[in-house]
């Protein structure tokens, strides 16, 4: 699903590779966009022949409609990997992540042009259970569809291998609830079960399953015979689906058909690039050539319209569709992973131009979200990279920006807010008014062009900053390339790298401390103690020390095990979860020994030393725990 929704780092979001500031040259004689399907096929066969052997991908699909038609299909690389056997754009099923939404989105539009849903009426009006009234403004269809309902992340449960324990949607969205911690309609923040949430509706709404719902109302009347949400497929698409692939050892592994249990709205399809490809058309031209009509040309005109932005100057969303816009072209579309596949479909209204791309392969992921149509739009619409002067003002900009933000895609009240330990997003200046934005996915130099407005230096990109008041810091951080999640600016006590100082330094301290009493046990047994081992209360820091040092061997045990912390029972969690509760009962206690080792005297100067600075430092490693939702049971 999207930046990576359904995989085990629901925070992290794949930079797009931006256009070259020197274009290529256009084809078709100089005419800008697709016009030949020669020229077409011989150049996506140049791109897709790389991308397969340098990424170390097994097999892709594409197709491209044009002017109401199938313009080109292609399956590339091989479905089966052990069986030789190649993708067919017509026949082989790709899993094609969160595009899914798209068919969820439509369904929903379908029942609002019936007059059965209102995107603007509170969701409970329409569930059988009721989302908590955390703040007054009731969460919409609208909200959902723009991804601003306002609820943290909650990465658990959302994929398995085994479908005996696939999870009813009921029960999926009530025992898995996030918590609203937004007014909604204020940020996006990507949701996979607000999407399931709309999903389950159009199924209480319509009286059918979800299941039956697409399938009776989108796939059959646009002639779409090799798609199906249904998990495990239907006996006659069995044979059909591609395998997914990791790749290592210099060797492909082949993966189990993954299930997309109750949240299956927000990822379940599985589909052929050609049925895709009438799928583009449907939104692009109003139905499948000769076909029905799914949506009327003025609904589908108010789903593709912009209905949410955070700055009008970069792009937003439709509603259900986010906007891709590039080289001067406003582009609507959906990004798609799971483990395995990664996906990719762009529409282009004023081209009548619908791109679609699925991956099979784990590495596909470094494509399919902007590189591959990065590349494309490179080629048919090259759009060379305005020049930028600085304004006189750039520099006192460019401190109101920067610092230290996070991604607010994220978990607040659950232990999985541990997850942003993983990487922290900077803002740092650079010369003459320019900013460098650091994170795990690497640098990108931005350059001011408007009020705190940036764009990538190398490319078309845009990156825009919100602050309070006309001087104040910026407190939030737009990405062009990503509407769907918000930079929130991290107080210095929150910093990803303050903690880890902490952390690590407190496991060093603790391992040293734990093999500190080991060596004073050996000596009161086979040789003469030393004056300050006697200095009493000393258990009080070493029990603490050896009970955080278990904590973090069992929890990366935890995350090694099969599932990790994102499937199945969180026994192992919870057990882990205790030993910092009793370290801290007990650090208290050390720190009243502490206290009276000072008051009184009681050993040597340099023992009292070590002994406070260990409680001190149990007390700041507790603390951090705190602040990440690992100190008590945040399940």
């Amino acid at each position: 699903m999207h930046a990576q929704p359904l995989s085990q780092d629901p925070t992290q979001v794949r930079r797009p590779e931006t256009a070259a500031a020197t274009a290529p040259v256009v084809p078709n004689g100089g005419t800008r966009g697709v016009r030949d399907r020669g020229e077409l096929e011989a150049f996506l066969d140049g791109v897709m022949q790389a991308n397969l052997r340098d990424k170390h991908v097994a097999g892709a699909t594409v197709a491209v409609v044009k002017d109401g038609a199938l313009f080109f299909a292609k399956g590339y690389g091989w479905s089966d990997v052990a069986h030789r056997t190649p993708v067919s754009a017509d026949r082989s099923l790709f899993r094609i992540g969160s595009v899914s939404k798209l068919f969820t989105w439509t369904a929903v539009m379908q029942l609002v042009e019936q007059g059965k849903l209102d995107l603007d009426a509170d969701v409970n009006r329409y569930l059988d259970f009721k989302i908590p009234a955390t703040y007054p403004q009731p969460i919409t269809l609208r909200h959902i569809m723009t991804h601003t309902p306002g609820f943290e992340e909650n990465g658990r449960d959302l994929i398995s291998e085994d479908s005996v324990h696939i999870m009813p949607m009921r029960e999926w969205l009530t025992t898995r609830m996030p918590a609203r911690v937004r007014p909604p309609g204020t940020y996006s923040s990507y949701s996979n079960y607000a999407t399931a949430l709309a999903g389950y509706i159009v199924q209480r709404v319509s009286g059918l399953s979800f299941d039956d719902y697409v399938e009776q109302r989108i796939l059959v009347p646009l002639g779409m015979t090799q798609t199906s949400t249904r998990q495990p497929l239907p006996a006659r698409l069995k044979a059909d689906v591609s395998r997914g692939y990791t790749w290592g050892g210099g060797a492909y592994r082949a993966h189990p058909f993954e299930i997309i249990g109750g949240a299956a709205p927000a990822g379940a399809v599985s589909s052929s690039a050609t049925d895709m490809a009438k799928f583009m058309l449907a939104h692009l031209e109003g139905g499948a050539p000769g076909g029905p009509r799914i949506l009327a040309e003025s609904t589908m005109a108010r789903m593709h319209a912009r209905a949410f932005t955070h700055d009008p100057r970069l792009n937003g969303f439709a509603l259900g569709f986010y906007e891709k816009s590039s080289h001067g072209l406003r582009i609507i579309g959906h990004g798609g992973d799971t483990r395995w596949f990664h996906s990719d479909l762009a529409l282009v209204p004023s081209e009548r131009l619908g791109v679609f791309v699925s991956y099979n392969t784990s590495t596909g992921g470094e494509l399919s979200f902007g590189p591959f149509m990065n590349e494309f739009l490179d080629h048919y619409y090259p759009t060379p990279a305005p020049p930028v002067t600085p304004a006189s003002d750039a520099a006192a900009q460019a401190r109101r920006v920067v610092g230290e933000y996070t991604f607010n895609r994220r978990a607040y009240t659950t232990f999985q807010k541990a997850m942003g330990l993983a990487g922290d997003v900077t803002v740092a200046p650079a010369d003459s008014g320019r900013l460098l934005l650091h994170s795990a996915l690497g640098d990108t130099r931005l350059v001011p062009v408007g009020p705190l407005l940036y764009r990538d230096e190398l490319g078309g990109d845009l990156v825009s900053f919100k602050a309070p008041g006309a001087g104040g810091r910026a407190t939030y951080g737009f990405l062009g390339f990503a509407p769907m999640m918000v930079l929130e600016r991290v107080p210095w006590y929150a910093s990803v790298k303050l903690h880890w100082v902490v952390l690590g330094l407190g496991v060093f301290v603790f391992v040293c401390t734990v093999l500190a009493a080991v060596a004073r046990a050996f000596r009161r047994r086979f040789g003469t103690p030393r004056v300050e081992d006697a200095l009493p209360g000393r258990w009080l820091v070493v029990t603490p020390a050896l009970l955080y040092v278990v904590f973090i061997v069992t929890l990366v045990a935890v995350l090694g095990s099969s599932g990790g912390l994102l499937e199945g029972p969180l026994t192992g969690l919870r057990v882990a979860l205790a030993l910092p509760v009793v370290a801290l009962l007990l650090t208290l206690g050390g720190a009243a020994a502490a206290v009276t080792h000072w008051r009184r005297g009681v050993g040597t100067r340099a023992a009292r030393l070590r002994y406070g600075a260990t409680v001190a430092l149990a007390l700041l490693f507790a603390w951090s725990l705190n602040t990440w939702n690992l100190l008590g049971w945040r399940i």
